[in-house]
């Protein structure tokens, strides 16, 4: 037992005198100058200013904006729901609508599988007022209500889907 307290004792000594001697600062000579200044965002400004980003970065909501994103939901999911697709012609016409993102995540989806094949009303919206650039919609299909996230890059781009979930049930 005293060979093993020993031991102890001996490793908790070496391990306390190292865990000094990295915590010492580095002298002034050996630390590195910074040699650009701080990322500024467009315009000048510093990113963030004040750890906020403004509400909606110029793109605020209109009828347009809501008319455009709920038939961009509607027309992806009927190019989705067509599981008796050509898989060529399915990946072609599905991919129109996607972000690129969205395009390398579907890419090797099976039109086989998919088990909806009709969409059964229009799409429904749920907007944050303060984020023009996204929006979620839900689309009825004869397999439940598909969710989908929708980007744009600005007021004037079109609206991509990026993501899709199935019906919860």
């Amino acid at each position: 037992m005293k060979p093993t307290l020993t031991a102890l004792a001996a490793i908790l000594l070496c391990t306390g005198c190292a865990s000094a001697a990295t915590t010492r600062p580095a002298s002034p000579s050996s630390t590195s100058s910074v040699s650009s200044p701080a990322s500024l965002s467009a315009g000048g400004r510093p990113q963030a200013p004040g750890g906020t980003v403004p509400a909606s970065i110029g793109i605020a909501w209109d009828e347009q904006s809501r008319k455009d994103a709920a038939t961009v939901a509607s027309r992806a999911m009927a190019d989705y729901a067509r599981p008796g697709s050509d898989r060529t012609r399915w990946a072609n016409d599905f991919a129109r609508w996607l972000t690129p993102r969205a395009t390398a995540d579907y890419s090797t989806v099976d039109p086989a599988n998919i088990p909806v094949s009709k969409v059964t009303g229009p799409a429904t919206l749920r907007v944050d007022e303060t984020n023009g650039y996204g929006v979620t919609a839900m689309v009825p299909t004869n397999a439940g209500t598909y969710t989908l996230q929708l980007l744009r890059t600005g007021r004037d781009a079109p609206w991509k889907v990026n993501r899709l979930a199935p019906p919860s049930s």
